[in-house]
């Protein structure tokens, strides 16, 4: 057997993920130990990421997720893959995107020739309406960055490789920028935004980050034990939301606001604000608290709600919204006058 063979034997041995003594490879092949070391001296120059562990229990195996065992998909699981694909890159950033295009390259590869034109542009034949503006909730709306390109693939590999990231968040009501040390834990995507789930190293919390706001998101060599009960599925349907709101109200000044019964009902639909505090006022009307204080989002809301909804607090708030409920009063019977005139 010449050194490539038996290179390439020590190559498939390796790949079952166990550790293999040196001295069972030197067995195997019938060389010497020395030859073994200068075999997997050779694979690792050649690029094959090699782990080698010493102690009396030590040996050598490929590093994890460098060789995956096949997989067989008829031509319809093929299909329908590179149909999720075209419907995944309607979104205006994915995961690991750079990977997707390789991805999505070998398994055209597999698919016969007469196939090949119909499905090298899936998303000719396969469309995903775009989500529409949100006017009234407009905050939300981000255009995809580089930076939000990095966070999310920055927090794929930390998930898929179980180690730690460092990254900073910008919030954009305190004006600040805060450095975190997360656990990655799962990726989410809702209402045409990317979010970062994950186990706040400080505060040993469960977090969702929303990825447009991450900055400078890097993996770092700490290792960590996945939670073996964490389902992403735990934070849809509005919970991830839920549970930040509950937290935002120790932390942020709260805005007050009194609606009428049928106000109240229209806002417990609202994918935002039914996950906010309802609580019933003496005179029939129901008091809701929200954990912002930002004149973007609280004047909107009560200007959008009208009459029978009065906005308690906070005072400056209050003061400003008076004052433009004056400017407009008098516009109004000014065009009255007008008109009459």
């Amino acid at each position: 057997m010449n050194p490539i063979e038996r290179a390439l034997g020590i190559l498939l041995l390796l790949t079952g993920g166990k550790l293999v003594p040196a001295t069972a490879l030197a067995e195997r092949f019938q060389v010497s130990l020395r030859t073994i070391y200068r075999d997997i001296d050779r694979l690792i120059a050649l690029g094959v990421p090699v782990d080698a562990e010493r102690g009396a229990e030590g040996g050598y195996r490929l590093a994890s997720g460098y060789l995956q065992p096949p997989v067989a998909l008829t031509r319809n699981e093929t299909a329908a893959l590179l149909a999720a694909m075209a419907l995944v890159r309607s979104s205006r950033t994915v995961p690991l995107a750079a990977e997707l295009g390789s991805a999505e390259k070998k398994l055209l590869a597999s698919l016969p020739k007469s196939v090949h034109g119909l499905l090298k542009d899936a998303d000719r034949i396969v469309g995903i309406e775009p989500i529409p503006p949100d006017i009234f909730h407009s905050g939300t709306k981000a255009e995809p960055t580089e930076d939000w390109q990095t966070a999310l693939d920055g927090f794929m590999a930390g998930i898929l490789d179980s180690k730690r990231v460092r990254f900073e968040h910008v919030n954009p009501s305190r004006r600040t920028v805060k450095s975190h040390d997360v656990e990655p834990f799962g990726v989410m995507f809702d209402r045409d935004l990317w979010y970062l789930a994950g186990r706040c190293v400080d505060t040993d919390l469960l977090k969702v980050y929303r990825a447009d706001r991450v900055r400078s998101l890097e993996v770092s060599g700490l290792f960590f034990r996945p939670d073996k009960d964490f389902s992403i599925k735990s934070l849809t349907g509005g919970a991830w939301l839920s549970q930040a709101m509950r937290r935002w109200e120790k932390e942020e000044d709260i805005a007050e606001i009194l609606i009428t019964p049928h106000q109240a009902r229209k806002l417990s639909a609202d994918w935002y604000y039914r996950h906010a505090i309802f609580t019933p006022a003496e005179d029939g009307r129901v008091l809701i608290s929200i954990p912002s204080t930002e004149r973007a989002r609280i004047l909107p809301l009560v200007r959008w709600l009208g009459p029978g909804a009065e906005l308690l607090g906070p005072e400056n708030l209050r003061q400003e919204l008076a004052e433009e409920l004056g400017v407009l009063k008098s516009l109004y019977e000014r065009s009255t006058f007008d008109k009459s005139a």
